[in-house]
């Protein structure tokens, strides 16, 4: 049976005793396409594939797809792996042991691989309006990976075309097409809401027209040539700093930041955000259950894109709608809002937390959520900032009661445990596999760690961390009659 002529090319990639980055529109695709060329090769690189087995607690099902391949010296690479399989994949690369990695266009931009080539299957992506090209500028980003002047004294763009017709087409709108015209991102309202309050929070501006005098040196400015018009925006977004409260006009002269608005800015949050913070936390009191603020935290523009519920998937949550309907931080939007769509996934992406701080693995949530590792990880770093964040603004609003909630829920988001095993996880060398094997033989804090036995710690656990715990609560480790052994 012939081979896909994808597949052809990456083997006469390695026959050249070559290196290639294959690019491909999805996810699934990039994982496929490894797994049907690592079939066709004779490396064996089993302690690679060891590794990237032993970054998760837990390897999932995505885990051992990638340690098969990369056994046989391909890879895949996509947002979807855990950040540190994603730099033993890139160290491999440049150390010669991973011949060809599959990659979705994240890997385009901003490394510098020994990429002999660059093999471009896929020039249209699924968007809003279906299949269309990707941009001009994309697509030099994936070709100029190949040849990489630290490496190679040339190298090989090759894009693949199923007809005559596709490739006059392709040749027509990307080898021969002008790259589209960059626009600035101030125009984007959240990023001009950023912005502008960290100008008035480190002074560089304060009067209005210092404001629109620095503005009007912008990108942004030289592209939009309607003065008037940006005057309008710039002061739209005042008004409602102004009416959130993070600055103030004083004495109808010069702006200056709140305390509350430059600690907004220091924390990176966009203004939108921290004022829905703000009201979620005006609400909240000690007793509100762990959900009410994950969700609180998964209706934010940071967690975008959310976790988007499926047509068979409506009715699951429109019940836990129901079940949490009295005890959410902020009202459920009318469902003829634009917001509503946005707001029910919010409950899906805190669902998928809820169910890690209860502890459920990464494999469950790939089954449950169609969320790899690398996503999830990527959510809960953004949910830790956004956890930190209301810590620090219920502190400036003296709701002094929500501190130890918070904490307790962000070391529970960071470990992936329920709150039973929290005194046991701040233990050093305790994680959470361990502190569930602790908490299963009645070891449940501190002092149960002091009652127990050197020998029945070290039964539960190793010798060496059993010593370790012991030290750490004021005991001697391994007694003297072991040490011999």
């Amino acid at each position: 049976m012939p081979n896909e002529p994808i597949v052809d090319i990456a083997l006469n990639t390695i026959n050249k005793n070559k290196q290639a980055l294959l690019f491909v529109n999805t996810k699934r695709s990039a994982e496929a396409c490894a797994e049907k060329i690592s079939k066709k090769t004779k490396f064996n690189e089993k302690q690679l594939a060891e590794k990237i087995l032993k970054v998760l607690t837990k390897p999932t099902k995505q885990c051992r797809r990638l340690a098969a391949s990369m056994e046989k010296g391909i890879a895949f690479h996509h947002a979807g792996l855990h950040n540190k399989q994603r730099e033993l994949i890139e160290d491999s690369f440049k150390e010669g042991k991973i011949k060809i990695i599959c990659a979705t266009p994240t890997l385009a931009a901003g490394v510098d691989l020994p990429a002999f080539r660059a093999i471009i299957r896929d020039v249209k992506r699924f968007g809003f309006t279906g299949m269309a090209n990707i941009p001009v500028l994309e697509f030099l980003q994936m070709a100029g990976r190949a040849g990489r002047p630290n490496y190679d004294e040339f190298g090989e763009a090759i894009v693949m075309a199923s007809s005559d017709g596709e490739k006059n087409a392709i040749i027509e709108h990307y080898l021969q097409g002008e790259p589209e015209d960059i626009f600035s991102k101030l125009a984007v309202e959240p990023v001009l809401r950023v912005y502008l309050l960290s100008l008035i929070v480190s002074k560089i501006v304060r009067t209005p027209e210092e404001i629109f005098n620095f503005f009007s040196k912008t990108f942004w400015a030289f592209q939009y040539k309607d003065m008037d018009k940006l005057k309008q925006i710039i002061k739209r977004v005042l008004k409602l700093l102004e009416k959130w409260q993070f600055i103030q006009l004083v004495d109808k002269k010069y702006f200056r930041a709140t305390i509350i608005g430059k600690r907004v800015s220091e924390l990176y949050l966009d203004p939108a955000t921290a004022i829905h913070l703000v009201k979620g936390i005006e609400s909240a009191t000690v007793n509100v259950k762990d959900f009410a603020w994950l969700q609180l935290l998964s209706d934010t523009l940071e967690m975008r894109p959310p976790l988007r519920i499926k047509t068979k998937e409506f009715e699951e949550y429109e019940q836990l709608t129901l079940k949490y309907e009295n005890e959410l931080l902020l009202p459920e939007p009318s469902m003829f809002d634009t917001e509503y769509n946005d707001w029910m996934n919010s409950l899906k992406t805190a669902s998928m937390f809820h169910d890690w701080i209860d502890e459920k693995d990464e494999e469950w949530l790939l089954e449950k959520y169609d969320c790899r590792p690398g996503e999830t990880r990527a959510k809960l770093n953004i949910c830790d900032w956004l956890i930190y964040s209301s810590e620090e603004l219920a502190r400036l609003l003296a709701k002094m009661n929500l501190i130890a909630p918070l904490k307790r829920l962000r070391l529970r988001l960071k470990h992936g445990i329920k709150e039973e095993l929290v005194p046991l996880i701040k233990f050093e060398g305790i994680g959470r596999m361990r502190a569930r094997k602790l908490f299963s033989k009645g070891i449940k804090d501190a002092g149960d760690v002091k009652k127990a036995k050197y020998d029945v710690l070290s039964q539960i656990l190793t010798p060496k961390i059993s010593t370790n715990l012991k030290k750490q609560v004021g005991q001697p480790g391994r007694p003297e009659s072991l040490e011999k052994f």
